[in-house]
């Protein structure tokens, strides 16, 4: 089910920031409020509550917002509890062997683990069809599972392992595409807890505002619509939604204020709809837009969206994809 394509200017720089200056001595306003040595009051001092709360509620990362959107707050990590799954396929038609492309001494997939470890997952198992990865994985501590080479997706292949792992029906599972090495621990957090709050969905995954017109326009960049509470309505390669007025002569624009989300290829799933997901018949939308999240939308299963205006760092596709992540890691060491 993964929507791959970024946009140009995504960045790779991490993102961690701590909005909550009240505790920090460092931090400015602190410094200003416990001022007592000079002779007069520093009238710009500001409560140090208010500084962390203007901040939280306007961080610099935000860039267009569509109307009608709230941020959501973080999740807590003490109350979402859920499994982290990683599938690794060695075959690729871009790049062989992908999962055990060199990335600073560590395999990629060993990568992705070590970030996806850093998330609230209570456990964390690689899924596989090469000897040669679970060999890899082994020799750093983690776990992988052996499934069948013949499934037709990555979502068939996480059904397999829940049956190994003999999950329950009602835990949780966070499927981390192992080709992702720059993943975001806090975007796996947000969206298992997205899925745990709403019981009536089987799925969420995740959105980012489009970039601009030419990720509108392009084919390679999954849209998604949805609903003022964050259900999915609709998943395309098309422009969607479409601006009638603004592109009525022909332009390719992104109309101000449109809600148009850019689709990010991370789920997180019921087991129970994993176990049911091998028997369900490919639909006409899905084969059309060649979308596999359209099947479970075809047979009512119901799609949440956790919303967030951090874009992801893009995975490794293509060999310049890994050259790419490769040096951003040389640069950390």
């Amino acid at each position: 089910m993964a929507s791959r394509s970024w946009p140009a200017q995504t960045v790779l720089e991490s993102r961690s920031w701590n909005p909550d200056f009240s505790t920090s001595s460092s931090a400015p306003c602190a410094r200003a409020a416990s001022n007592t040595t000079g002779s007069k009051p520093n009238w710009f001092a500001v409560p140090t509550v208010w500084l962390s709360r203007f901040v939280t509620v306007f961080p610099s990362c935000w860039s267009r917002k569509p109307a009608s959107w709230t941020k959501p707050s973080p999740p807590d990590r003490r109350t979402v509890s859920f499994i982290a799954l990683i599938p690794a396929r060695a075959a690729s038609t871009r790049l062989p062997d992908k999962p055990l492309a060199d990335i600073a001494g560590k395999p990629m997939v060993v990568r992705t683990a070590d970030r996806a470890a850093l998330s609230g997952a209570s456990q964390l198992f690689i899924a596989t069809d090469d000897v040669r990865v679970q060999a890899a994985a082994q020799a750093h501590g983690l776990t992988a599972l052996m499934t069948r080479g013949d499934h037709p997706t990555g979502t068939d292949r996480l059904a397999e392992a829940v049956e190994q792992l003999g999950l329950p029906d009602d835990a949780i599972v966070v499927n981390v595409q192992g080709d992702e090495p720059l993943i975001e621990p806090e975007l796996i957090d947000a969206v298992a807890a997205k899925l745990l709050a709403r019981p009536e969905a089987d799925i969420a995954t995740c959105a980012c505002p489009l970039a601009d017109a030419e990720a509108l326009f392009n084919p390679n960049v999954v849209k998604l619509v949805c609903t003022a509470d964050d259900r999915a309505m609709y998943f395309s390669r098309a422009p969607i939604p479409w601006a009638r007025d603004a592109l009525a002569g022909g332009e390719r624009v992104l109309a101000d204020g449109l809600p148009a989300w850019h689709h990010i290829g991370l789920y997180a799933y019921r087991v129970s709809f994993l176990r049911r997901f091998p028997t369900l018949p490919q639909g006409m939308l899905e084969r059309f837009e060649s979308l596999e999240q359209l099947r479970a939308m075809e047979h009512g299963h119901q799609i949440v969206v956790h919303r967030t205006f951090n874009p992801p760092a893009a995975g490794v596709d293509t060999p310049a994809d890994l050259e790419r992540v490769r040096r951003f890691y040389s640069k950390q060491m």
